[in-house]
């Protein structure tokens, strides 16, 4: 999705964010001249995205583990909204935190930094897997091999997402892979030609994960495969493997963002490993914001 697009769709839905977020009308660092704390700045607040998240969840850990976030919330919000709380901020040059992860655009289209996390409660360095249906590689044995071939790097994720800004996720993913034909054919080496035959892929609504799933799906298509990518909440993307509703995933993190929901159903899945290596999680903030930890953070007063 276009980035003024996006911020178009969403501004109304954000503007009360963007309030309690940031602070009052006269909230920015300028106006009230540093007599406010960062904290009082964002008003103790921390912008999330989807209530659904794994992020989510375990931004509320946060919360509860650290003391010194006594009083403070997260304010729920959609990526889109978060993200549009995140430009105004900057562009006012305002204090802001927002809950935010790695690969992901934001952190080439602003300068940003990931507060420490001490206590590892939103996780070190994590992987993204690919998960298939049981019976997959017995149906569909080359959307089998080609899954399991799948792994890309960070910098990969990051520039489809990028370029997903000035275009669309689709033309993103087609420009990438024409770039990249040669990793491109170590994921197809030997596959045979398909004719039509339908796949499911399932993911979550994230740029990251569109990203994955939307190269995912033309390298598919380009070997004769009719794919769909549907994208939803992290539950029902594990479950849908599960029950074989779906046939693959490539979004799942792992082993701490959804973790609840991969020991859940571990069990009536197939883990072919990790597709990208080096993910994080974490608060975020502008680079210009005078904090580098969690524990910088003081209770609500």
């Amino acid at each position: 999705m276009k980035v003024l697009k996006m911020l178009s769709i969403t501004l109304g839905i954000s503007a009360s964010l963007l309030l309690g977020a940031c602070g009052d009308e006269e909230g920015s660092n300028n106006s009230i001249e540093g007599s406010a704390s960062i904290e009082e700045q964002v008003n103790y607040t921390i912008v999330g995205i989807e209530p659904g998240a794994g992020l989510t969840g375990l931004s509320q850990d946060a919360l509860e583990q650290y003391e010194n976030l006594e009083g403070w919330i997260l304010e729920e919000s959609s990526t889109a909204g978060m993200l549009v709380s995140l430009k105004q901020a900057i562009d006012n040059e305002e204090p802001i935190i927002i809950t935010g992860w790695k690969p992901h655009w934001k952190f080439s289209a602003y300068d940003l930094k990931i507060l420490e996390d001490p206590k590892g409660v939103l996780g070190g360095a994590e992987n993204i897997n690919t998960l298939v249906r049981k019976d997959l590689e017995k149906d569909l044995p080359d959307v089998f091999t080609v899954l399991d071939r799948f792994y890309w790097e960070p910098e990969d994720m990051e520039q489809v997402m990028y370029n997903a800004q000035d275009e669309d996720f689709e033309d993103a993913a087609a420009k990438w892979i024409e770039d990249n034909q040669d990793k491109v054919n170590e994921w197809t080496k030997g596959v045979a030609k398909a004719n039509g035959t339908e796949v499911e892929l399932v993911s979550t609504p994230w740029d990251s994960e569109r990203a994955s799933s939307s190269v995912v799906k033309a390298v598919l298509e380009q070997i004769g495969y009719k794919v769909t990518v549907t994208p939803v909440d992290p539950a029902i993307m594990f479950q849908a493997i599960a029950t074989g509703e779906g046939d693959a995933t490539v979004a799942p993190w792992l082993p701490t963002t959804h973790k609840a929901f991969y020991e859940k159903y571990k069990e009536d899945i197939v883990d072919l490993g990790e597709n990208l290596e080096g993910t994080q999680n974490g608060f975020v903030v502008p680079a210009y914001v005078d904090i580098d930890s969690i524990e910088d953070l003081e209770p609500k007063k």
